[in-house]
């Protein structure tokens, strides 16, 4: 509906969400629910192999959840439906790319963190400024640490401080940053490369890097190892590509 704060574009197997809430797209409940939902529904999308999550407008991916959100009555269902919408995202089969533009703050941060690629233009600034609310941010809390160890995470928690998308790249925490004007051109291109390769493969290496990400490396190599006899040496595709660099052309997917 046109007046969803909460819109899809679909291209092939690439889907983009879009947060429209501007001018600074905030994440209040129903937001949030309906980001779930439509997240769930997505999963359930054998063909679709990259989403896109962005914000509306010129001046912000998400600047975080509604302040009002925040009171005794409401700050539980909020956590609920915030925590649960990250769930199904980074559960997802599909490869999952946060396009960052201008401020990403809070839950808006939280959000982008939990998606596999962050994309990022100059202009972005990033922080979990929960901390002058008097609260803290219960999924950077969660996720940070592994990625950028526990005394950053306390730095950015405890003081609320700003990151610009360089001190954002420099620390790990954005994947590639690019000039204010290249956002969209370098989402593009990194969505389609990754729509042309095998379905299953695509899938499969998700698969294994989120074992690598979530478990400790003899049970992470363990699993991945696994993942790789005997999901992906069955797959058609193998073969093919094996073929196809042997025999010097381009190979021709099946998908299966």
């Amino acid at each position: 509906m046109s007046d969803s704060p909460i819109h899809l574009h679909r291209e092939h197997r690439i889907t983009t969400i879009t947060i429209s809430r501007p001018p600074l797209n905030i994440l209040d409940i129903p937001t949030i629910d309906r980001l779930g939902e439509t997240i769930a529904e997505l999963a359930a999308d054998p063909e679709l192999l990259v989403i896109i999550l962005r914000g509306a407008g010129e001046r912000a991916f998400s600047a975080g959840v509604a302040v009002q959100d925040h009171t005794p009555d409401r700050v539980g269902p909020m956590l609920d439906s915030l925590h649960g919408t990250i769930r199904r995202l980074r559960d997802l089969d599909a490869v999952t790319i946060a396009a960052v533009h201008g401020h990403c703050l809070g839950g808006g941060m939280e959000l982008a963190m939990a998606c596999d690629l962050v994309i990022a233009s100059d202009d972005a600034r990033f922080a979990v400024p929960e901390i002058e609310l008097g609260c803290f941010p219960p999924v950077a809390a969660a996720m940070f640490p592994s990625r950028i160890g526990a005394g950053l995470t306390l730095d950015l928690a405890l003081t609320g401080r700003m990151l610009t998308a360089e001190e954002a790249e420099r620390l790990g925490l954005v994947t590639r940053r690019v000039s204010a004007g290249g956002l969209d051109a370098m989402v593009k291109e990194i969505a389609e490369r990754i729509a042309t390769r095998s379905a299953p493969v695509v899938r499969l290496t998700r698969k294994a890097v989120r074992a690598g990400r979530d478990l400790p490396f003899p049970e992470a190599l363990a699993e991945t190892e696994r993942i790789y006899k005997e999901e992906l040496l069955p797959l058609e595709d193998v073969e093919e590509g094996a073929a196809a660099f042997l025999e010097k052309r381009r190979p021709v997917w099946k998908h299966r």
